[in-house]
């Protein structure tokens, strides 16, 4: 991709961009880092960006992936607000180590799970966006994302189920 190219396809993007970031950082600042940064690995990866299906889906995934090492680098090995509800919840230090367990190995399911699967999951199920806001970011139809959204969250559940079932028999 040359420069001209770039200029009009991905710089456009930088205010749709700019908006994700926003969702997923709580400073403006921060946000505008990310959308920064993004730009620098696209322009990085331009050559990627000529062979890629769709570049604004690329380059929404890449904001998210540079947000959350943003808020990883941070906060070190913090729990998340979803790992502290649990905790506190939890009668017991027994009670809140399964809490935990569970919770990371739901992400493990989730970060196994194909790209495509595992991006829109995130965007529907934790971002919040609606099916056609992500059938637009990632050029999908609304009628693939719901069929996508539902195989990531059957694969999640059976996973999940054979694997805590696998933990009580051994």
């Amino acid at each position: 991709m040359d420069l001209k190219r770039f200029k009009n396809e991905i710089l456009p993007l930088r205010n749709k961009l700019l908006s994700y970031a926003r969702k997923l950082t709580t400073d403006p600042d921060d946000a505008e880092d990310a959308v920064q940064e993004t730009m620098l690995k696209l322009w990085s990866r331009r050559d990627e960006l000529d062979s890629c299906r769709n570049p604004e889906a690329f380059a929404v995934t890449v904001t998210h992936n540079v947000c959350m090492d943003t808020w990883r680098t941070r906060h070190g090995n913090a729990q998340s607000a979803e790992q502290l509800q649990l905790a506190d919840s939890a009668d017991t230090p027994y009670a809140r180590l399964e809490a935990r367990d569970r919770i990371e190995l739901v992400e493990r399911i989730i970060n196994s799970l194909p790209p495509l699967q595992r991006t829109i999951m995130r965007m529907k199920d934790m971002e919040e966006y609606e099916t056609e806001e992500i059938a637009q970011i990632t050029g999908c139809s609304p009628e693939a994302i719901r069929s996508n959204l539902s195989r990531a969250r059957k694969k999640v559940r059976d996973t999940y189920l054979r694997l805590t079932e696998e933990r009580r028999t051994t």
